[in-house]
C-alpha cells in the first residue's frame, strides 16, 4: 500500500540519538541498574495547587469536551500572563491553548509556511524541529550557532541566509540542547531582521523560567516583532508537569484563527479538568517555579566544575535550561560509540547530540533532571570512564 509523502517529512532522523536510550531502557527491564540523563524529564514533584486543581475539576465532573482554542479563562489568564511579564499588550484573541508547546509549534509552522518556502533554524536545532518544518513542505534552512562564540547567534550570518523564499526564523532560548540564553541585543537584532525582510519570528520559549545567566526577555515584548511574533510555550519543564501536555501558541488574533481550525482538525480541545486544573498557576508566580530554576542553575554548576576534570573531554556550562553539554570528540569515540560504551561499562545513558546538527557532533547532552548526590554519582563515573580511556590509550 502507498502512504503519503508527509510520512518521509515526519519520521526525522537520527536514529542512533535514542539508540543508547532504547538500550538503557532494555538494560533496566532486564534487572541492571541504570542512570538515565538522557531525556528533560523533571524530577521534582509539581505544586500541590496544580494537582489539586486538576483533581477538584474531576470530582466536579468536568471531563467533556472544552473550547477548541481552549477554555476562555484559561486564555485570558495565559493573555494576562504575558503581558505582566513583557510589558506588551496581550489578549485571549491572541492566545490558543495546545497540546504542549510542541503542538503549538507543529500547528503555527503549518500556518505559516508552505511548499517551497524556507525557514531559518539555528543549528544546532531541537530534535523535532527538522520534522516540523519538514512537514509543511518547506526547507529549513540552519545557520550555525558557533561553540566559539557560546553558541550565541551570529546575526549577519542569518540574515545572509535570508532569500525570497524565507518565511520565518525559528528561534529558541534559553536553548536546547546547548543551554544558551540569547541577550536583549541578539534578540532586538533578530527581530529587526524579521521586521526588515517581513518574516515571521518563531520563539519557542519553553524555559523561559530556567534562564540562569541573564533574564529571559520574551519575543513578544520586542516592538521590533510587533504583528510578527509568535511564540510557543508551555508549562510542562518549569512547572515539572510535562505529562499534562499543556501549552500554548500567542500569535496575532488571525493567526491564532488558523492556529485553532487546524487544533479543530487534530485534537478538537483538550482536556478541561487539566486546563482548569493550571489555571491557579498560570495566575501568579509559584515559589517551586523559582525553586526548580535555582537546582537546575546549582546541579548545571556543580556537574561542569566536576566534569571539568573528565580527561579528553570539554564541558559548556549551561545558562539556562535543564542540560549540559561534553564535547567527547577529543577521546577519538565519536558521541555515539561513547554513550555506548559509557552505559555499558558504568551504566550511565546520555544522549548523543549528532541529531541535532553537524555543530553539535561528536557532544552529548546530558540531562540534569536528577537530585544533586544522584547526578554528581554519576557525573564522576563519566569521569572515572574518560579516566580509564586515558589509560588505555
Amino acid at each position: 500500500m502507498k502512504f503519503s509523502p508527509l510520512v518521509d517529512s515526519i519520521a526525522g532522523g537520527g536514529a542512533d540519538t535514542w539508540k543508547v536510550h532504547d538500550r538503557a531502557v532494555a538494560m533496566k527491564a532486564a534487572g541492571r541498574a541504570v542512570t538515565f540523563l538522557t531525556i528533560g524529564d523533571p524530577d521534582q514533584a509539581p505544586a500541590d495547587l496544580i494537582i489539586e486543581g486538576a483533581r477538584a475539576a474531576l470530582a466536579a465532573h468536568h471531563p467533556g469536551y472544552a473550547p477548541i482554542a481552549g477554555q476562555p479563562a484559561v486564555r485570558a489568564a495565559i493573555a494576562a500572563r504575558i503581558a505582566r511579564r513583557t510589558g506588551a499588550a496581550c489578549a485571549a484573541a491572541n492566545v490558543v491553548v495546545t497540546q504542549g508547546a510542541q503542538a503549538g509549534l507543529y500547528c503555527a509552522m503549518q500556518c505559516i509556511a508552505g511548499d517551497g518556502d524556507e525557514v531559518i533554524a539555528l543549528d544546532p536545532v531541537y530534535a523535532t524541529y527538522g520534522a516540523v518544518i519538514a512537514a509543511t513542505g518547506a526547507r529549513m534552512v540552519k545557520v550555525p550557532l558557533d561553540a566559539g562564540r557560546g553558541f550565541h547567534p551570529d546575526l549577519a550570518a542569518i540574515e545572509a541566509a535570508v532569500t525570497p523564499r524565507t518565511r520565518a526564523i525559528l528561534i529558541n532560548s534559553p536553548h536546547n540542547p546547548t543551554g544558551a540564553v540569547f541577550d536583549e541585543a541578539e534578540k532586538r537584532a533578530l527581530a529587526d531582521i524579521c521586521r526588515r525582510h517581513d518574516l515571521w519570528l518563531v520563539s519557542d520559549e519553553v524555559y523561559e523560567d530556567m534562564a540562569f545567566a541573564r533574564p529571559h526577555l520574551s519575543a513578544w515584548s520586542l516592538d521590533e516583532a510587533a504583528g510578527r511574533a509568535v511564540v510557543v510555550s508551555s508549562l510542562s519543564k518549569s512547572h515539572a508537569i510535562p505529562g499534562f501536555r499543556l501549552g500554548w501558541a500567542a500569535a496575532p488574533p488571525a493567526l491564532a484563527g488558523h492556529i485553532a481550525n487546524l487544533l479543530m482538525c487534530l485534537a478538537f480541545g483538550g482536556p478541561p479538568f487539566i486546563q482548569e486544573g493550571v489555571l491557579p498557576a498560570l495566575k501568579t508566580d509559584l515559589p517551586e517555579v523559582a525553586a526548580l530554576c535555582e537546582d537546575y542553575r546549582r546541579r548545571g554548576q556543580a556537574m561542569a566544575a566536576l566534569l571539568a576534570g573528565a580527561p579528553g573531554c570539554v564541558v559548556a556550562a549551561p545558562e539556562g535550561g535543564m542540560f549540559l553539554l561534553l564535547d567527547v570528540r577529543p577521546t577519538g569515540l565519536t558521541s555515539t560509540e561513547f554513550a555506548v560504551a559509557l552505559l555499558e561499562a558504568h551504566g550511565v545513558a546520555v544522549l548523543p547530540c549528532d541529531a541535532f546538527g553537524p555543530n553539535v557532533a561528536g557532544r552529548l547532552r546530558i540531562s540534569l533532571t536528577l537530585p544533586d548526590d544522584q547526578l554528581l554519582a554519576a557525573g564522576r563515573r563519566i569521569v572515572a570512564f574518560c579516566e580509564s580511556l586515558r589509560s588505555a590509550a
